[in-house]
């Protein structure tokens, strides 16, 4: 099992390393956005190779950080009855779910769309835009994405056995790392704090004068 924990540190590092830096291909899209609509207005003149390489920053931003988001537990699931359950019947769902359900489908898509990008790459197939880019690029993001995907959950599944055996810890805690949502709560509530105690403050104040 040691070997197996491994493993699965191993990968969420990897997956860690590409959700860390793909928010610069988000940057990017949104600078070549912001370059496009100033050179159209202000010289009158633009390409569909623009819009076209903004879409595929986009793709690539979000299927890569496929594993990473689920690394961090953060896609959406329906907690209402799970919550209810006990821990050991939670990590059981998870252990099917991941077993049966999101290795088939990520497996599937890989088995579908290699021939695809493999045949875009040899055709060099391109966009059928005036000015448009190469295919394969943006469709190569369906497999790597997918890649990353399929060895996250074998890392979260590793997790889940590892838990039931003995081995490691519980999995379904959150990480370390706080959400934005915990972050901007406790921004708040440290905010709410300094007024109460600036509050408390000018009133003592005002009693002793």
């Amino acid at each position: 099992m040691q070997a197996f924990l491994a493993l699965s540190r191993a990968i969420d590092r990897l997956n860690a390393f590409v959700g860390k830096y793909c928010i610069w291909l988000i940057f990017a899209a949104t600078f070549i956005s912001a370059a496009n609509a100033i050179v159209r207005k202000v010289f009158d003149t633009s390409s569909n190779a623009f819009l076209e390489v903004q879409w595929y920053l986009f793709a690539w931003s979000f299927l890569i950080a496929a594993g990473y988001t689920l690394l961090h537990r953060e896609h959406v699931r329906i907690d209402v009855i799970n919550s209810r359950l006990s821990k050991k019947v939670q990590v059981w769902i998870d252990i099917l779910g991941f077993a049966f359900f999101l290795t088939p489908l990520c497996l599937t898509i890989l088995w579908l769309t290699t021939p695809v990008v493999m045949q875009m790459i040899q055709s060099g197939e391109m966009s059928g835009n005036p000015g448009g880019l190469i295919r394969w690029p943006v469709w190569m993001a369906i497999p790597v994405g997918v890649t990353l995907l399929l060895l996250q959950g074998i890392s979260e599944l590793i997790k889940r056995i590892a838990f039931l055996t003995g081995d490691g810890p519980d999995p379904t805690g959150k990480l370390g790392d706080k959400s934005a949502e915990e972050e901007l709560a406790e921004a708040l509530r440290a905010e709410a704090e300094r007024k109460q105690l600036e509050a408390l403050a000018a009133q003592a104040g005002s009693h002793k004068a």
